[in-house]
Formats: C-alpha cells, structure tokens, sequence
C-alpha cells in the first residue's frame, strides 16, 4: 500500500516538472559575410548558378546556331560572286584556305550549338576541333587583310564583297569572341598548338604540287611567277607558322584560365566563392 500511495506523488510531481520547463525559442542567426554556408542554403546557391549558367548556354547556343547561318550565306554569297570571272574555274574554289576553313567552321558552330543546349561543359573533342577552326579562320582573315592592303600600294585592287567581309573578319572576330567568353569550354593541354599545322601543311603541301600541275595558285606567295624565288615562299610560309601557332597558343591558354565556380569539381565551401 505504502508503494501504490507513493506512485502518484511521483506522478504529479514529474507532470509538474515537465510543465513547469521554459519553452525556448531559437531563431536562426544571420550568416555574416564570409561564414561557411549550410548544406540546405549552399546546395539552393549552386542550382541557382546552375540555372543561371543553363540560360547562359542557351544564348551561345542560338549564338552560334546563327554563327553557322552565316556561314553557309557567306560560302554560297562568295561562290556566286567568284562565278562572274570568266577565269575562273569550279573546282579552284574549293582551293582557297578560307573556303576550306569556312566550311569547317560552319560544321564546328553547329557542333558546338548542340553541345550548348544539351550540356553544360564542352567535350574536350569538341573544343580541340573548336580551337582549330578558330585559329584557321582568324590567319585566313589576317592574310586577306594583308594583301588588301598590299594591293593598294601596287597597281591592282581587290575588291571586297560583302560576302568576303563576312568570311574573313565578321565570322572570325566573333567565333574568337565566342571562345573568349565561353565559360563552359574544356580545359585543352598545350599539345593541342603543336596539331595546328598538320592541316595547313597538307594544305600548302597539296597546293604546291597542283599549281604545278594545272597552273593556278590560290595565293601570290605560293606562286612562283609572282614572287621573286623560293626564298620568299618560304618567309612567307614560315610567318603563316608564326601565325598558326601564335593564336593557337593564345587559344589554348585562355582555355586553361582557371575554372569558374559551376565548373569546379569540389563543392564551394563559402559565400564568397560563389558568383
């Protein structure tokens, strides 16, 4: 009895203690500037740049879908232009560097306008063929702006389509600015400059024996009638080297600049490493 009567004193008075404990509010501080994110915050941050860098892809994409429009315009544009001199022959047109380098360009834009809308990093293959065509459009602008400007202190001129500006200074200039601002392209290794003369050298390669053989260069430096020995082809060839390999170089370079948050592999781990 004495046990069954104290049972309910024990009771009471544990019901009195629990009712009697102060309820404790806590609100969530204030993350000062600098202090480490929670989980839940750091994981809603990335999604957002995440987000953010999606509708960015979005834009390089169209960018560049419109980029390979004018390409095909511009190729066909100067087909059309070339077909009104009486001299000139179909199958020379597939010669020119820049025709070749044109087409290829068109071929990389819709490449990397796919790539774009469906991921955010460029495949390392992508930006290696990126980084070739790129170089290859800006030396064909370079030496184009080069002979303009050769002419006009000889007796000849040569014109300059509208179709011809598109294919040697507008495309370029905005592919090379295309690349400078992509945040998404692959990190490349410095052995990509070395293969960026494999196809210029075929190219010269080739051109050298057929103008032998039919008669017709592409370009005053590589024609013997128009230079004074094999001396000068050779200077010039080795400048167009300087030229390739420069950009290249160049390219390569701002490619491996180090990578923005959205591209790092470890999580950030502050507010102050995110955008």
């Amino acid at each position: 009895m004495c046990a069954r009567a104290s049972e309910p004193a024990r009771t009471k008075t544990t019901a009195r203690e629990i009712h009697a404990v102060p309820r404790v509010f806590v609100t969530p501080a204030r993350r000062a500037p600098g202090e480490p994110l929670a989980v839940g915050h750091l994981a809603a941050a990335r999604m957002r740049t995440r987000a953010r860098f999606s509708v960015r892809r979005t834009y390089y994409g169209v960018g560049r879908v419109l980029l390979a429009v004018a390409g095909v315009i511009a190729l066909l544009g100067y087909f059309d232009y070339v077909l009104g001199f009486a001299t000139f022959a179909v199958y020379n047109y597939f010669s020119y560097f820049t025709v070749l380098s044109g087409m290829a360009a068109v071929v990389a834009f819709v490449a990397g306008a796919i790539v774009a809308f469906t991921r955010a990093v460029d495949p390392v293959w992508l930006d290696w063929f990126r980084l070739l065509v790129t170089t290859y459009i800006i030396v064909s602008g370079i030496v184009f702006l080069t002979i303009v400007i050769q002419s006009s202190s000889r007796d000849y001129t040569i014109e300059v389509p509208w179709s011809s500006q598109l294919l040697h200074f507008w495309i370029p200039g905005i592919a090379l600015l295309d690349w400078l601002t992509d945040a998404g392209k692959a990190r490349l290794p410095w052995t990509a400059t070395a293969w960026v003369m494999l196809v210029p050298g075929l190219w010269g390669a080739f051109t050298l024996v057929r103008g032998g053989l039919v008669g017709w260069y592409p370009y005053f430096f590589l024609d013997p009638a128009q230079v004074s020995g094999p001396l000068e082809t050779l200077l010039y060839s080795l400048v167009a080297v300087v030229l390739f390999t420069g950009i290249a170089a160049v390219l390569t370079a701002t490619s491996r600049l180090p990578p923005q948050p959205w591209r790092r592999a470890a999580p950030a781990r502050s507010g102050s490493e995110l955008p």
